[in-house]
C-alpha cells in the first residue's frame, strides 16, 4: 500500500484515531496514539518518542527514537466502535538519523527474511496459541476463578467460551487474519484458536493481533484473557507452539523428505538451550516444562507429543515441524529470528538429527534436557555464541539482565507461585 491507499482507507472507514505499535524487547506491544490526519506526517517524518521510559531500550541520555508505520499492516480495530473508528499500523523504529534501532525486533526478523529470499529460501510460519479466560469480580479487575470446568475438545454447556472464541475468530477475520479452529484446551477455563499460517514477519504480527484481540474481546465480555504460562500449579500450561515450513525456489522441502529440512530441525534441536530464555521468558514458563504433553528434553519424533519437536502426519503443502517448548510469554519477532537463524545454520552444517525418540519423553534421561529454570536458560544464552551472532548485543544485554534480575527475586520469594501470580499474572 501508498500513503494514497491508506487516506482512501481511513474515509472508507471513518478513522480518526490510529495507533502506532510495536514491541518492547520482553515482548510486551505498546503504542501511540495520533489523529488521522497526521499520518502522512508520520509516514514521512516518523513519530518521536522517549526510549528511555520503554524497559531495554535507551537510558535518559539518548532517549529519542521514531516510529514509522509499515502501511502494509494498516487494519481497523472491530472492538473499537465504528463511529470515529481506529485503525492499527506496526511499525519499524529508528533513531533520530533514520538508522534502524538495534531494539527492533520487527526490523531483526524481515531483515532475516529478506536475507533468506536472496538465497532461494522461503518460510511458513503458524503459531498455535493457548489461553485463559478468567472471571472479574465487580470492579472489573481479574479474579483467578476460571470461566469453565470443561476439558479439551468439551461442548457447551461445561465449554462456556465457545461464543467467546467465536466473536475472535470474526474479530480476526475482520483484521486480515485466517483462522482455521478454534476449540477448549485441557485446562479449566483454557482455549485455542489456529490461524493460517504466513510468512515469517507476518506470522510474528499476526500473534501479536491475536494476543490484542483476545484480551479486547474477553474484556468485552466481562472476563479476562491471561497468556501466562502455567497459572495454576496443577492443570495444563499454556503454549504457544510453533509451525514451521522450510521451502526452497517454492518447494516445501518437508512435503518431499529432502535432507536440508532433516538438517534445519537439527539445526533447531541443537541451539534450543541456548535460546530458551527467548522461547520461555518467565519463571512461570519452566514450571510449565515437562508437564501435560510440554516437553522437557531435546527430542523429536513424528507422533510423540512428549517431545521438543514433532513431525506431524500432514500432506502438501501442510507438511512441517512443530516446535513445542515455547510459550505466549515469548517476544515473537526475536524467537522466530532465534529458530529461523539455527535451522538455517544446521542447514549449512549439513547437521543430522538424532535418532527419532520413542516412549514418554517427560521424563526420560536418556535425551539431552532443556533448562529446569531461568537462571539456568539465561546462564546458557549468556555463553553462547550463536544467540550474540544473531541478536544485536544491546538487546541480548539488556534482556539477559531483566530475565536474570527476575529470576533472582524468585529466589528470594522462596519459589512461591503465589509470587508468580502477582507478579505477571494482570500483565501477561
Amino acid at each position: 500500500m501508498d500513503v494514497k491507499d491508506i487516506r482512501e482507507l481511513l474515509a472508507e472507514y471513518e478513522i480518526k484515531f490510529i495507533r502506532l505499535a510495536f514491541c518492547d524487547i520482553s515482548g510486551r506491544q505498546k503504542n501511540i496514539a495520533i489523529m488521522a490526519d497526521e499520518l502522512e506526517h508520520a509516514v514521512t517524518h516518523g513519530v518521536s518518542f522517549d526510549a528511555s521510559a520503554i524497559k531495554g531500550f535507551l537510558n535518559i541520555n539518548e532517549s529519542d527514537l521514531l516510529l514509522f508505520p509499515d502501511l502494509d499492516t494498516f487494519s481497523v480495530l472491530p472492538w473499537r466502535p465504528s463511529d470515529r473508528g481506529v485503525a492499527r499500523f506496526y511499525c519499524y523504529i529508528t533513531y533520530p538519523d533514520r538508522r534502524p534501532f538495534e531494539g527492533d525486533g520487527r526490523y531483526l526478523l524481515s531483515e532475516i527474511e529478506r536475507k533468506s529470499g536472496k538465497s532461494g529460501y522461503s518460510f511458513l510460519v503458524g503459531p498455535e496459541c493457548e489461553f485463559y479466560l478468567f472471571q472479574t469480580d465487580e470492579k472489573g479487575l481479574p479474579t483467578l476463578v476460571p470461566f469453565d470446568e470443561a476439558g479439551y475438545f468439551d461442548m457447551a454447556p461445561l465449554d462456556r467460551g465457545e461464543n467467546v472464541r467465536r466473536e475472535i475468530c470474526f474479530a480476526l477475520e475482520n483484521m486480515g487474519l485466517k483462522p482455521e479452529r478454534s476449540h477448549h484446551e485441557h485446562g479449566p477455563g483454557q482455549n485455542e484458536i489456529d490461524f493460517r499460517c504466513s510468512s515469517p514477519l507476518k506470522a510474528a504480527d499476526d500473534l501479536m493481533t491475536f494476543k490484542t484481540a483476545v484480551k479486547a474481546i474477553a474484556q468485552q465480555h466481562g472476563l479476562f484473557a491471561s497468556f501466562l504460562p502455567k497459572p495454576f500449579p496443577d492443570e495444563s500450561g499454556s503454549g504457544l507452539h510453533i509451525n514451521l515450513s522450510l521451502y526452497e525456489n517454492g518447494e516445501n522441502l518437508f512435503s518431499k523428505k529432502d535432507a536440508k529440512a532433516s538438517s534445519f530441525m537439527a539445526g533447531i534441536l541443537r541451539r534450543m538451550r541456548e535460546i530458551s530464555s527467548f522461547s520461555n521468558p518467565l519463571v512461570s514458563s519452566y514450571e510449565r516444562l515437562g508437564q501435560f504433553e510440554a516437553p522437557s528434553t531435546i527430542s523429536w519424533s513424528h507422533q510423540n507429543r512428549s517431545t521438543l519437536v514433532r513431525i506431524p502426519y500432514a500432506e502438501g503443502h501442510d507438511c512441517r515441524m512443530e516446535v513445542r517448548s515455547p510459550d505466549p510469554a515469548a517476544n515473537p519477532y526475536l524467537l522466530i529470528s532465534l529458530l529461523l537463524s539455527a535451522g538455517f545454520e544446521g542447514v549449512a552444517d549439513r547437521l543430522e538429527p538424532e535418532p527419532e525418540a520413542a516412549g514418554d519423553m517427560l521424563s526420560s534421561p536418556l535425551s539431552e534436557r532443556l533448562p529446569q529454570s531461568l537462571s539456568e536458560a539465561v546462564d546458557e544464552t549468556r555463553k553462547s555464541s550463536f544467540v550474540h551472532r544473531v541478536i544485536p548485543e544491546r538487546i541480548v544485554e539488556g534482556y539477559l539482565n531483566d530475565r536474570a534480575c527476575e529470576a533472582d527475586e524468585y529466589e528470594r520469594c522462596g519459589k512461591d507461585h503465589d509470587y508468580l501470580i502477582r507478579r505477571y499474572f494482570r500483565f501477561i
